[in-house]
């Protein structure tokens, strides 16, 4: 672990201008078609600005910060600096290093936090204003993980993303789309509304050039004075403000909420699927311990041989996910609150009991929570996902990688806004009840917690010990179904990551499996549920990226329903 945390960010480094961004293309190799890093990213816009970092010689960690701005300026709708995120990365040592950045509830969270008049309060009632919106912790795991990992100057990592918010950028087909869907949150704020909507009320057309002038003054404040500019200050006061008087569900949050927030080095989660080992985040991430249960309940059954045009293929991903699911929701939570039996969770001999569970030939007509070692005696609460986030992948010219996810929970989440910003609704992943039958939640409201999150940035190492693949996705709890199917496609079935990426996805966190329209799993619908699922069709909503080495080469992948991109160093 290097230590390249440059004194120059104190001082201020000056600024420069630079090319203009390339337009949207899947694969864009670098000339002569050379490949010696590369970012993945679910806009070409922010791949673009972490490439420029690689090729000033800087990390995958430099390039991956380098797109998490850009995405706040580009993409926000889905992440940025007003949310968290989850990082794992390979600086090739034994075990990856995973960074939580993980929003928090403020010091006044109690666990009647979401309940007026002594009853909860709905999702979609709860999601805009103050009461949804976490203490952010982007900026902070940023700091944290550019100290261990970082080669350039923390200034250099917000050149692009300031052009692209000084400059301006275009309104895309997806981000017009999300304006149409999520006004009542995207224009909750004065300054979100004058940003991109037109004075009656309809989004500005796609096309439209967008300059947010606000954003770009306050990310050059945070490059020149560093990380603690935005948990202190203006900035701070102006988050504290802005939840404390919502026009929607104001909340108390502080300033002091601000300051205290502080980013975390968590042991990764590994474990070995075939010949391969898979390593991601731990908790309060409920992704590395779920994807991982998948794949190794899975591993007894010949999934090679069966195939991706098999109906029992999927229904055996299906049932799989029913079991790690129902685990995850009773157990997952903030490992700093609650005892989280990750250990026994990922434990082959549980993991082998859970298998024997499933039957190639029939779907299981319940599923219950199993009792792992080290389970403490809790319950799983009332949650609901939504579609939304952010994954990107980089690699530099010395292999590291990074697999990085952010988010801030809804489409431009609370809707609140902050120097050009939106704040997140990431409260809304706590259960919104407390108790089940007198018996605590894990993942229940409490001052100073991390909620649950589904993200799952993800390292597949290869039967060599390298890294074969580096892949994450967008979308909820979705995320996990898209990241176990995407391995299984590179791992069982010998596709490339991009093939793996672009196959349908099969989703079934309960008694309901959900398979996406329009493709081959839609025509396997009646064969499932002659195996006895019961099964509904839905549309894709699905975002993923990756990177994988082949033949010693880097080869990135963008998931064909999102706008995104992979570019080479």
């Amino acid at each position: 672990m290097r230590k390249f945390f440059s004194p120059l960010v104190a001082a201020g480094l000056s600024l420069t201008a630079c090319a203009t961004v390339p337009s949207a293309s899947p694969i864009i190799p670098a000339p002569g078609g050379q490949s010696r890093g590369m970012v993945s990213s679910a806009d070409p816009r922010a791949a673009a600005a972490g490439a420029e970092m690689l090729r000033q010689g800087g990390s995958a960690a430099d390039a991956a910060f380098a797109t998490l701005l850009a995405l706040t300026v580009v993409e926000p709708q889905s992440s940025g600096i007003g949310g968290g995120a989850f990082l794992v990365y390979d600086d090739g040592r034994p075990e990856p290093s995973t960074y939580d950045g993980r929003e928090t509830a403020p010091a006044a969270a109690r666990e009647d936090w979401f309940f007026v008049n002594g009853k909860p309060l709905t999702f979609p009632t709860l999601v805009p204003g103050g009461r949804s919106t976490g203490v952010p912790g982007n900026v902070r795991m940023m700091a944290l993980a550019h100290r261990d990992q970082g080669r350039l100057a923390w200034a250099e990592l917000f050149e692009p993303a300031i052009r692209l918010a000084r400059d301006g950028f275009q309104i895309t087909p997806r981000l017009h789309a999300a304006l149409l869907r999520s006004k009542s949150t995207a224009g909750l704020s004065p300054a979100g509304r004058a940003l991109f909507y037109r004075p009656d009320g309809a989004p500005k057309p796609v096309g439209t050039l967008i300059r947010n002038p606000d954003l770009a003054v306050f990310l050059e404040q945070l490059a020149r004075r560093g990380p603690g500019h935005f948990y202190g200050g203006q900035n701070a006061a102006g988050v504290a403000s802005a939840v404390s008087t919502a026009p929607v569900n104001p909340a108390p949050m502080t300033v002091a909420d601000m300051t205290r927030y502080q980013a975390k080095e968590r042991p990764p989660v590994c474990g070995r699927y075939r010949d391969f080992r898979i390593c991601g985040m731990g908790p309060p991430s409920s992704g590395a311990t779920t994807v991982f249960a998948i794949l190794k309940q899975l591993e007894r059954f010949p999934l090679k041989q069966l195939g991706p045009s098999n109906p029992q293929s999927w229904h055996l991903i299906a049932d799989s996910m029913r079991l790690s699911f129902v685990d995850r929701d009773r157990y997952l939570a903030d490992p700093d609150f609650v005892r989280v039996p990750t250990a026994g969770l990922s434990a082959a001999a549980y993991l082998a009991q859970r298998s024997a569970l499933l039957q190639p030939d029939r779907a299981l007509a319940e599923v219950s929570a199993g009792t792992p070692s080290g389970a403490p005696a809790v319950a799983a609460g009332l949650t609901a996902d939504v579609i939304s986030t952010s994954h990107f992948v980089a690699v530099d010219r010395w292999g590291e990688v990074a697999s990085l996810t952010s988010t801030i929970e809804s489409a431009f989440g609370s809707g609140l806004m902050v120097n050009g910003y939106y704040l997140n609704n990431e409260l809304t992943d706590f259960s919104l009840v407390p108790t089940v039958d007198n018996v605590w939640v894990a993942n229940r409201v409490q001052a100073g917690k991390r909620p649950r999150s589904s993200m799952a940035p993800t390292i597949v190492y290869g039967p060599d010990g390298r890294v074969r693949l580096a892949v994450g996705a967008a979308g909820g709890a979705t995320i996990i179904a898209q990241v176990a199917k995407a391995i299984i496609g590179v791992v069982d079935w010998g596709m490339t990551a991009q093939q793996a990426i672009a196959a349908p996805v099969i989703f079934a966190p309960g008694d309901t499996v959900y398979v996406e329209r329009g493709t081959a799993l839609e025509a396997m619908a009646p064969a499932l549920r002659a195996l006895g699922h019961k099964v509904d069709v839905r549309d894709a909503s699905f975002k993923a990226n990756a990177i994988e080495r082949v033949d010693g080469r880097w080869v990135g992948a963008a998931d064909p329903r999102s706008e995104g991109a992979a570019i080479s160093e």
